[in-house]
């Protein structure tokens, strides 16, 4: 139950300063490119490779509590990429470079086309 409470907790922490950082980038960029998103994305991935490096390095006592509420709540709030990217990262050091492609591939275009379907089927188009 504790670990849930974690994620919960991160996850609420995460998702504000998601929605947070995007009407900020809206504010001063006035474009069709997805700039919040984008930075969102970046940042949540370069924060998820800090602290997983920081973790991996000093492994302090709190390592699993701070995986549950940093990693896995506030980033994975904040943004899933950090997620995705770490798995990428950990697949190519292991050495499997091909089921990292397919993770990517696969990831971004099966989730595309998931997301069109969906809305091709709430649409009534399908």
């Amino acid at each position: 139950m504790q670990a849930f409470l974690l994620v919960g907790a991160g996850g609420a922490i995460g998702a504000m300063g998601r929605y947070g950082l995007s009407l900020l980038v809206g504010r001063h960029w006035h474009a069709t490119f997805p700039l919040g998103t984008f930075a969102v994305n970046i940042i949540g991935s370069l924060a998820m490779g800090l602290l997983i490096g920081f973790l991996a390095r000093y492994t302090p006592e709190w390592q699993s509590q701070a995986r549950l509420f940093i990693a896995i709540g506030v980033l994975g709030g904040f943004t899933t990429f950090s997620s995705f990217s770490l798995d990428v990262i950990t697949l190519l050091e292991r050495g499997q470079l091909g089921l990292a492609v397919s993770y990517i591939l696969g990831s971004v275009i099966i989730s595309i086309f998931a997301l069109f379907g969906g809305l091709l089927l709430m649409r009534g188009m399908a």
